[in-house]
């Protein structure tokens, strides 16, 4: 499986926000965004500081994306 932040950066897009931007004001590491960016696995205290910024909802900064196998 794979959480896959397509939505983040769609909400990023609607609100004329950077990456970078985002960044410093949730307060990330450089880091962090970089594992965001290839899909890594993320520690869920950072999608809840996303969540409490944006006041939005988790399925507005992730989705699950299964794996070829899960699919069968």
């Amino acid at each position: 499986m794979a959480i896959s932040f397509e939505p983040l950066w769609k909400l990023l897009i609607e609100k004329n926000m950077t990456k970078e931007e985002m960044r410093v004001a949730v307060k990330l590491s450089p880091t962090t965004v970089a594992k965001m960016n290839k899909q890594k696995n993320m520690n869920t205290d950072v999608i809840d500081r996303i969540c409490s910024h944006f006041g939005c909802s988790i399925d507005q900064v992730v989705k699950y994306v299964p794996n070829e196998e899960e699919k069968v």
